[in-house]
């Protein structure tokens, strides 16, 4: 069996060296224009080029997302922008539109194409047909049951690279395709402005009492009814390493530094393990408690096993589960005084139990017993955002590992 990439979302330059660091094998990012995540940072041609360099370093590689559907006054500026993610080495695009297929095939033949979900293949003829326009890689729709992804695998050709999601948001419209953004707020949902009004809260109106709203109810739980829980998988890798494709992908551009160290190192680690020794494989629920500790909503498997049904949606609320904040990255180590220098992301004072998260190794919380600022001083807390202070840590630890606090501490 070949071993699937793990495919992490980088939001940002400092998101793309927490996938990298912590086990991501491909990254994927967007420019300043046309992806489908107009509102995360995304990145400028010099923020590519650092990641770029950042991902090669560490043999990660970077494909950049070009997958909105194109309007005729999009296509102004795209060839010079596909030459520069070319020029500064990425090493594929995330396509949606066959006019851009055409045009990159043409303009940047050294750039992978790789179709975006927005497409939603959710056959092998159509597989086949997109392989024939030069489409390396197919993001299938996220609508396919894991036999149907099987067959696909089995009726393609083996050179034609398969990649689902494994993890993330659930978008509520046939592989995103959404309109009620458009309708409701004036943003294109298609090209990278959603709204996101499947998680808003909705009522009834009937057409004759006009301003008299009628709740709506699913078994008396609440009104969000077009609010999805969040795909997970992390329970179910023999499964998903058994359908052949060659990537997982995890959704999540816009979440944070938390979530994107939290979710891969747990993926990284359950693939690892499985292609160490698949017949002894056992899964291990600690992976699942770490993807638990950053921001999430509750779970589910998808399409995967069937059809989704009602125990799919969440009713009572839009909002996401948080039990732990994330409160600090590591910026430096000295291993021979045991301090650590940690950017403060949200305030944390001496006497909280903190717990250190890192790309190796296991996590180990400790009692903040003191704090010192950058010029030695010692301090009650830190208040102020990306604040510099010294910790004392009873383990080493090293850069980019992160401290959390849970919610009740």
């Amino acid at each position: 069996m070949k071993k699937p990439e793990l495919l992490a979302p980088a939001g940002n330059l400092e998101k793309l060296k927490i996938a990298v660091l912590y086990g991501a094998d491909a990254v994927y990012l967007g420019g300043q224009n046309y992806g489908l995540r107009a509102f995360t940072d995304n990145f400028t041609f010099e923020e590519m080029q650092a990641g770029v360099d950042f991902a090669h370093k560490y043999n990660v590689k970077v494909y950049v997302t070009v997958n909105i559907f194109f309007h005729n006054d999009d296509l102004n500026g795209l060839i010079p922008h596909l030459k520069k993610i070319a020029e500064i080495g990425a090493d594929g695009i995330i396509v949606s539109d066959p006019g851009i297929v055409m045009l990159a095939r043409k303009e940047v033949p050294e750039l992978e194409l790789h179709l975006s979900t927005q497409a939603n293949t959710t056959n092998w003829a159509s597989a086949c047909f997109w392989y024939e326009q030069g489409v390396k890689r197919i993001i299938l729709a996220r609508e396919l049951s894991l036999q149907e992804i099987k067959e696909i695998r089995e009726k393609t050709p083996r050179d034609l690279m398969l990649e689902v999601f494994i993890h993330g948001a659930m978008c509520i419209s046939y592989s995103g395709r959404c309109l009620l953004s458009n309708y409701m707020a004036y943003r294109d949902s298609n090209r990278g402005e959603c709204a996101h009004p499947c998680r808003w809260k909705y009522y009834l109106m009937e057409e004759q009492r006009p301003g008299e709203y009628l709740p709506v109810f699913e078994d008396d739980r609440g009104t969000y009814i077009l609010n999805s829980k969040d795909l997970c998988m992390i329970h179910k890798i023999p499964e998903m390493v058994e359908t052949g494709v060659d990537s997982f992908k995890i959704e999540g551009r816009m979440k944070s530094v938390h979530y994107v160290a939290s979710v891969i190192k747990a993926y990284r680690e359950a693939i690892d393990t499985y292609f160490k020794a698949p017949q002894n494989y056992k899964f291990n629920p600690q992976w699942l408690r770490d993807i638990e500790k950053s921001s999430h909503r509750e779970f589910t498997t998808g399409f995967y096993f069937g059809k989704p049904t009602g125990l799919d949606q969440i009713y009572g609320n839009s909002s996401y589960i948080r039990e732990y904040d994330f409160v600090g990255l590591v910026v430096d180590y000295k291993e021979d005084k045991k301090l650590a220098l940690v950017e403060q992301r949200n305030r944390f004072c001496v006497g909280e139990v903190i717990e250190f998260f890192g790309p190796k190794g296991e996590s180990f919380s400790q009692r903040i017993e003191k704090l010192w600022d950058e010029n030695g001083n010692e301090i009650d807390c830190a208040p102020h955002p990306q604040q510099r202070v010294m910790i004392k840590t009873e383990f080493p630890v090293s850069p980019y590992c992160i401290l959390r606090r849970k919610r009740d501490n």
